[in-house]
């Protein structure tokens, strides 16, 4: 088996739960969701020619970086034909946490009922992203997600308006998502002032959700790849 990937980097995680941390990106071509902020159409739009890896050229590449975070995204990872081939790869090796960031519109309870009996729950975990309506894929999220995830899990929303904070906070509410994952508020970039999140958390008193920055975006410029 054979994975349309096109890039293969190591830097730190931006985001989500080991923000900070080192992280190698494998990065996969194609989504099946058009979003209205994507800040990485060139893993769908042709602009970028994908390599074709095995899963061992994969974890060779991922073993020779020397960190222990893999961080699986695109495009979209639960798209890619035999993606749980290379999932049972990684995870043997024992040593490495793996996380899938997924847009949404994708069940995931398959892929945590395969390997969840096989490993550590910490192991592998999802970083799932809910489209808010700004996003123009709203209709497309796979609403099962909500109470799929777990205690090693993140949601992630995205946030580009006001209206958009109000449908998260109603989300994480109405399905009271903290406190059963980690819950973070991500605001997109020249579209709403991160203090506007901030100040709607203390009036809500929203304490299990965090605000999560782009942390590769204060490091190198924002269209900057492979960081």
């Amino acid at each position: 088996m054979k994975y349309q990937v096109i890039e293969t980097f190591t830097s730190i995680d931006g985001e989500g739960p080991s923000a900070g941390e080192l992280a190698t990106f494998i990065r996969f071509l194609g989504c099946d969701l058009r979003c209205s902020w994507c800040d990485t159409k060139y893993s769908w739009d042709g602009e970028v020619q994908a390599e074709s890896l095995t899963a061992e050229e994969i974890y060779a590449f991922i073993k020779a970086s020397g960190a222990q975070n893999v961080t699986l995204t695109g495009g979209e990872p639960l798209i890619q034909k035999g993606l749980n081939e290379l999932i049972g790869v990684l995870l043997e090796d024992g040593m490495l946490t793996i996380r899938i960031e997924t847009h949404g519109g994708i069940d995931i309870a398959p892929f945590k009922e395969e390997f969840d009996l096989m490993v550590a729950p910490y192991d592998l975990q999802f970083i799932v992203d809910f489209k808010l309506p700004s996003s123009g894929m709203y209709e497309k999220m796979c609403w099962d997600n909500l109470d799929a995830v777990g205690f090693h899990d993140t949601y992630k929303f995205v946030i580009a308006s006001v209206a958009d904070l109000d449908e998260a906070i109603k989300i994480v509410r109405e399905h009271k998502l903290a406190g059963r994952c980690n819950v973070y508020f991500s605001p997109v970039a020249d579209l709403i002032e991160p203090k506007i999140l901030v100040e709607r958390m203390i009036k809500e008193k929203l304490n299990d959700v965090k605000l999560q920055l782009q942390l590769h975006k204060y490091i190198w410029p924002k269209e900057m790849r492979g960081v």
